[in-house]
C-alpha cells in the first residue's frame, strides 16, 4: 500500500536533474525546471531521504514538457548514474574486487543479497525482489500511483557488472 509518508533515497532526483543537465545543458534544464514547477530545485538538491512524491511529481511534469520518450532516456540515465553512485560510494571497493573474483554466479548472489537490504532506499513505497532462476531475475515492482515511463529509472543491467553464465 502506498503512503504520503513513503521515502527514497535523494539520488532519484540529484541524477535525474544531472541527466537533465547533462543532455539539456545546464541552464536550459534550470529553466525548464522552472517552467514546470520544479524550480525549488535549481541550486537546493536534496541531501537525504525524500518523499517519493517529490521523483514522481517531478518525473510526471516532466512527462508533460518533454514527452514519453525524452523523460525515459533522461530516466535511464538517471538510473545509471544512480548505480555508478551506488558502485562507487556504497558498495566498498574491496567487498567489489572478491565479489569479482568469485565465479559469476555466486558473485552475483553476494552482490544482490548487500543490494536487497538497502533495496528500500530505492523502491520507496515499491517492492524490490530477485530470483536465483538462469538467467537470474531482478525485479523492482512500483506501486506508488505514476506513470510507467518510471520503470526506465530501474533497469538492473547497468548495476550488475557480473555475468550470471
Amino acid at each position: 500500500m502506498t503512503t504520503p509518508s513513503s521515502k527514497i533515497g535523494p539520488n532519484s532526483i540529484i541524477q535525474t536533474v544531472a541527466a537533465l543537465e547533462a543532455s539539456y545543458g545546464k541552464t536550459k534544464a534550470e529553466n525548464m525546471l522552472r517552467k514546470i514547477g520544479q524550480g525549488y530545485l535549481v541550486g537546493n538538491l536534496p541531501k537525504e531521504m525524500t518523499e517519493e512524491t517529490k521523483f514522481h511529481t517531478l518525473v510526471g511534469a516532466l512527462q508533460k514538457e518533454i514527452g514519453d520518450t525524452a523523460t525515459a532516456s533522461i530516466l535511464k540515465e538517471s538510473g545509471e548514474r544512480t548505480a555508478r553512485y551506488l558502485l562507487k560510494v556504497r558498495i566498498p571497493g574491496i567487498f567489489q574486487k572478491i565479489v569479482k573474483l568469485l565465479p559469476p554466479r555466486p558473485a552475483f548472489r553476494v552482490l544482490i543479497f548487500a543490494i536487497s537490504k538497502n533495496a528500500w532506499t530505492f523502491a520507496g513505497s515499491g517492492e524490490f525482489s530477485y530470483s536465483m532462476s538462469r538467467p537470474p531475475e531482478i525485479t523492482v515492482k512500483v506501486t506508488f500511483p505514476t506513470q510507467p515511463v518510471v520503470g526506465d529509472f530501474f533497469p538492473g543491467d547497468h548495476l550488475f557488472p557480473f555475468r550470471t553464465e
